[in-house]
């Protein structure tokens, strides 16, 4: 996070003020994103856009590019996953243009590119298909009392004819217009705004952090006007150290897989064995009651 420089730094929280929030939003099997939130007049506004975050074990660098012509860019591990105009993918200002409100759709507008066949009529027998049926495979219980239980009756199934409720065939409508569009106009309370993202006043940067599982290990925060020196800085640190954590996960995980395998073997031995182990006890106890039986 960016935060202004009048920030209570010791008593910084998650309700704190900040200029910019930046990095990713895991929370369960929904929620795999990178947020990029930026306070505009007292406001904090996301991005529009979807960013998917890594979901992986290894470690990550994210990187936020702001122009000061508005552009924008989002790099995960350098690579870039989004980019656009801070105006475009932010509700920052009002929309440029909106539906003309003096303008509504014709009453005499078609826009249904199909209709009912005018031709069409419901066969004269459609409806004595009846929903359902007793069924037939059914049979009256051998214990069923009609005196005392009353009249038997099948339950019913559905029936494999039944058609459901008759609609007309649908035809290409010879009225159609198309589909009709709202006609728009200049909004006059739209402002352009050439200091979006533009602050003068950051002070300090800062973790906002909530988590359910431990292991999550961060660090890095790099603030600077030069994408030169960030990419520097992101290959020094992140990528000067990648390849040997990856290797290294993997051999972690290979250790693991086979320490797993091994414990799901020896239970299975240890379960197989105990069964042998009880039927020997059974058989033996059966010989004592045989023997036993013929003295």
């Amino acid at each position: 996070m960016a935060l202004p420089a009048s920030v209570d730094q010791e008593k910084f929280n998650g309700d704190s003020e900040y200029f910019i929030m930046f990095g990713p939003d895991i929370c369960g099997t929904s929620t795999k994103r990178v947020h990029v939130i930026f306070s505009h007049n007292g406001k904090n506004h996301l991005i529009k856009k979807e960013i998917q975050a890594p979901t992986d074990q290894l470690t990550h660098v994210f990187t936020l590019i702001v122009k000061a012509d508005g552009a924008y860019s989002v790099l995960i591990d350098g690579e870039k996953k989004e980019s656009g105009t801070l105006e475009a993918d932010w509700d920052f200002l009002a929309p440029k243009t909106i539906k003309d409100p003096s303008v509504s759709k014709p009453k005499e507008w078609i826009d249904e590119p199909l209709m009912d066949d005018p031709e069409d009529s419901k066969p004269a027998d459609y409806d004595k298909t009846p929903k359902s049926i007793p069924d037939p495979e059914a049979q009256k219980p051998e214990d069923w009392d009609d005196e005392a239980d009353g009249e038997w009756e099948a339950p019913t199934i559905d029936n494999p004819e039944f058609k459901g409720e008759w609609k007309a065939k649908r035809i290409p409508n010879p009225s159609y217009k198309g589909k009709w569009t709202h006609p728009e106009i200049a909004n006059p309370d739209y402002k352009a705004d050439a200091t979006l993202g533009q602050y003068d006043n950051i002070g300090a940067v800062g973790f906002e952090l909530w988590q359910v599982k431990a292991g999550t290990i961060f660090d890095n925060i790099l603030l600077t006007d030069s994408e030169s020196e960030a990419t520097a800085f992101r290959d020094s640190t992140w990528g000067a150290n990648k390849d040997a954590e990856k290797t290294a996960f993997d051999e972690s995980e290979k250790k693991r897989t086979a320490s797993e395998e091994a414990a799901r073997t020896k239970a299975e031995e240890d379960r197989k064995a105990a069964e042998a182990a009880k039927k020997a006890e059974d058989d033996e106890d059966e010989e004592e009651e045989e023997s036993h039986d013929e003295l």
